[in-house]
């Protein structure tokens, strides 16, 4: 059923950047691929965010149809919520009807900062759970938020346990790991020293550091040795 909030993202429609972004989520069906680009997403969100009844009655609506309602779906719960914990029961509600990294990596709600204890249990949750794109937003979320001051070393060993054939979720072990590498270094270098991810996941991390420009030229050097 097409409503008014889905004629306004046919509004913005930019055929050209629907092909394009289509090429890069191949998970999801071109048709479902409306061609919008996300700051005039976000723009258009914080435009229904003023009408809150409407919002409200859209984010009811699960499953979408479209690519596009889901960054939308995102993007107003970043700005309708901002009580942590009734973000954290949205967050949970619209999880399982995540389809793609794109929707699930434009989800990062500055408000989490206010409570990160409460966040990091939530994480250590979804890390558990069988669904592809709710472990890759743990993921996303610990390399966002935990990283910096609220980092543990337990938390290394949590996202080095994630056992998946996922190519996304892999990804995800990846990309922590080589953020973990710039901004946690004596903590994460004891694992590729001594290796415990499986080889793809390890050398992805390492490539992924070594490519950083956050990293120094000796270092980076170094890391090279460490491929397996």
């Amino acid at each position: 059923m097409e409503t008014e909030i889905i004629r306004g993202l046919f509004e913005l429609q930019d055929e050209g950047y629907g092909e394009f972004q289509g090429k890069l989520i191949p998970e999801i069906p071109r048709e479902k691929v409306i061609g919008v680009r996300m700051p005039a997403l976000r723009a258009y969100a914080k435009e229904i965010a003023k009408r809150p009844e409407e919002a409200s009655e859209f984010l009811q609506q699960l499953p979408h149809t479209y690519y596009e309602e889901n960054n939308l779906h995102g993007a107003l719960l970043s700005i309708m919520y901002q009580d942590v914990e009734e973000l954290l029961i949205q967050i949970e509600r619209f999880l399982p009807y995540v389809d793609n990294w794109a929707t699930c990596d434009t989800m990062s709600p500055k408000v989490f900062r206010k409570d990160l204890p409460l966040v990091y249990s939530y994480v250590k949750k979804w890390l558990r759970s069988r669904e592809t794109y709710t472990v890759r937003f743990a993921l996303v979320m610990m390399l966002g938020f935990f990283l910096g001051d609220a980092f543990e070393p337990e938390m290394l060993q949590m996202a080095a346990e994630v056992t998946s054939e996922e190519y996304y979720v892999k990804m995800a072990i990846a990309w922590y790991f080589s953020v973990a590498l710039v901004k946690q270094y004596d903590a994460a270098i004891g694992y590729f020293t001594s290796p415990v991810l499986e080889p793809w996941t390890h050398n992805k991390a390492l490539q992924k550091a070594v490519e950083s420009r956050r990293i120094d030229y000796e270092t980076k050097m170094y890391l090279k040795t460490l491929k397996i």
